[in-house]
């Protein structure tokens, strides 16, 4: 059941159509002028407007402004290409001709209303995934992340050019990605190219296109990634693997705005915005003399600095079950969870490859399963041995920003004192997923001692 309002001058014409949406099931309210409707109604509470368009006082176009969100259907005698130009330009969602065939106009009706109700479905959807995931989709409550969040949002709204810096896998294409979705330039299209990827010798042809003719091979001309991004931002990935030829380009392309396709000596003008990643140590490649100092002021107006997992404390949990959720939706999963000894596994394990890494074991986990809780057997996680949940001297890190593991210590105590007569070291330290040494370790820390046979 939806609400309709219909603005019409002849009474007869307006009592048919209130009589014809009524009986296909919708509330129906009436208005003889846009004068008339303004004064009776909350423009803004209809879902759909039907007006018409020579109305007494102003035209039926002129509710377009008066109900912003508020889908308006112009019905107009003088069916003319004209009329129904002017009517799209100014807002309208489309246009019906009198006399009108009922059916024709149910029909236009109801997909109005059914694009209404997916458009405001989806801002909802959006508000929650905002409200949820502060940054495209990234979890992180620990203060790191927090502070990466409310860069992100800082640097969105201006045109500056960003390097992401983080460990492979900590989601540096992420934040690119957020950093555009809320950034003015978000209809424009993102392009992303991992540097690393494109062989040396192909690499300025990929990124600044060619003429024809400018190498062998070379038998048309071609746009380059830089032009596909125009109007949009350009994410440039291990932008550390760039050669010294294509640096040169980029970085003009930075200061001027241009483009230089290979074999061409006329530039193009482009409008793109950089976000530029790297793993690597820039200002050391620098002083090497591999990556251009000019071009590495150009890329660092802002820097943002992303967490390895290892450093994030109590957000891995959070993580794990983010991304179980959301991984046993795409594979048309039933829904899993983490079984205790499984996310102690998860929050003792380094995580050399971050977030990648753990959204990896994830998968093969519920590929793998054969009930709803995943095991820490499932995650199939090298062991190492330092002790369970240690914090490793790493700086300004969200360890060291409030976040303990005393639950999780707790947990590890309560476990081993409940299991230890029932199950041997070896099985103990594999339902814990940390390697023999590494129980032993955790028991003289924490003072439990063995239970002898």
């Amino acid at each position: 059941m939806s609400r309709i309002l219909v603005i019409e001058d002849e009474p007869v014409i307006r009592t048919e159509l209130r009589r014809l949406l009524t009986r296909t099931g919708h509330v129906v309210s009436e208005a003889g002028a846009v004068h008339e409707a303004e004064a009776d109604y909350e423009l803004d509470t209809f879902e759909l407007i039907l007006s018409d368009l020579r109305l007494p006082g102003a035209p039926g176009t002129d509710v377009i402004a008066k109900a912003p969100g508020v889908p308006v259907l112009i019905m107009t005698s003088y069916a003319t290409v004209r009329s129904a130009v002017e009517a799209m330009k100014l807002g309208a969602v489309d246009y019906v001709a009198k006399p009108f065939d009922h059916d024709e106009l149910l029909l236009q009706v109801d997909r109005v209303l059914r694009e209404g109700r997916l458009t405001r479905q989806n801002a909802v959807l959006r508000r929650e995934v905002e409200r949820t995931y502060a940054v495209s989709g990234m979890v992180g409550n620990c203060t790191a992340m927090q502070d990466v969040f409310e860069r992100v949002r800082k640097v969105a709204a201006s045109p500056a050019t960003v390097l992401v810096l983080g460990e492979s896998g900590t989601g540096k294409e992420l934040v690119a990605r957020a950093i555009h979705e809320q950034s003015a330039r978000r209809d424009g299209p993102l392009v992303a190219v991992n540097c690393a990827a494109i062989p040396e010798g192909l690499l300025e042809s990929e990124l600044f296109g060619h003429e024809k003719g400018a190498f062998t091979g070379a038998q048309a001309a071609h746009a380059g990634l830089v032009e596909s991004a125009d109007g949009g931002t350009l994410f440039l990935d291990e932008i550390g693997e760039l050669p010294p030829p294509a640096q040169a380009r980029l970085l003009r392309m930075l200061q001027d705005g241009e483009v230089r396709r290979v074999g061409s000596t006329r530039p193009r003008k482009v409008d793109v915005r950089v976000v530029a990643a790297t793993h690597r140590d820039l200002p050391k490649r620098v002083q090497e003399g591999t990556f251009r100092q000019d071009l590495y002021f150009r890329l660092r107006v802002v820097e943002i600095k992303l967490p390895p997992l290892r450093e994030r404390g109590e957000d891995v949990p959070a993580l794990a079950k983010h991304l179980l959720e959301k991984t046993c939706q795409r594979l048309n999963r039933p829904a899993a969870t983490l079984s205790p000894e499984a996310l102690v596994a998860i929050s003792s394990h380094p995580w050399p490859g971050n977030v990648r890494e753990l959204e990896n074991a994830i998968e093969r986990a519920i590929i793998l399963a054969d009930s709803p809780v995943i095991t820490p057997g499932l995650l199939a996680l090298e062991t190492h041995d330092h002790g369970l949940f240690e914090v490793h001297e790493v700086g300004e890190s969200c360890l060291d920003n409030g976040a303990t593991s005393d639950s999780l210590e707790e947990y590890f105590r309560r476990f081993v004192l409940e299991h230890q007569d029932k199950l041997g070291e070896t099985e103990l330290a594999r339902r814990l997923g940390i390697s023999r040494k590494a129980l032993w370790e955790k028991r003289q820390r924490l003072g439990i001692p063995r239970i002898r046979a």
